[in-house]
């Protein structure tokens, strides 16, 4: 009973610190980054997608002097950058499982 007691006034102590509160304002910022880098990400993935869909459509249409090369090279990036973030979408289940699995 005594222990638990210590162990509650060392954590009530430890959140009442400076150095507990800037830990989580930093760990709220991190999260903040990491989201932001992600959005911007998927916004990258999406645009490359909507140029080559803007190209084959120029293309098809022979609206502009786009060339096929210039379309398939487009639609490469695209591609490229699906496969980039389904990988890491990937990476990010798996390491959130290995967590999970985790023993205490």
């Amino acid at each position: 009973m005594f222990m638990l007691h210590i162990e509650n006034t060392l954590i009530s102590q430890l959140q009442n610190s400076s150095v507990y509160k800037s830990s989580l304002e930093e760990q709220k910022t991190n999260n903040n980054e990491f989201s932001n880098l992600l959005i911007k990400a998927i916004d990258n993935v999406n645009e490359l997608h909507q140029k080559a869909g803007k190209a084959t459509k120029e293309f098809e249409l022979g609206t502009t002097d786009i060339s096929l090369a210039e379309v398939m090279i487009a639609r490469s990036k695209a591609g490229v950058a699906t496969e980039a973030t389904i990988q890491v979408r990937n990476k990010a289940i798996e390491g959130y499982k290995e967590i999970m699995n985790m023993a205490l």
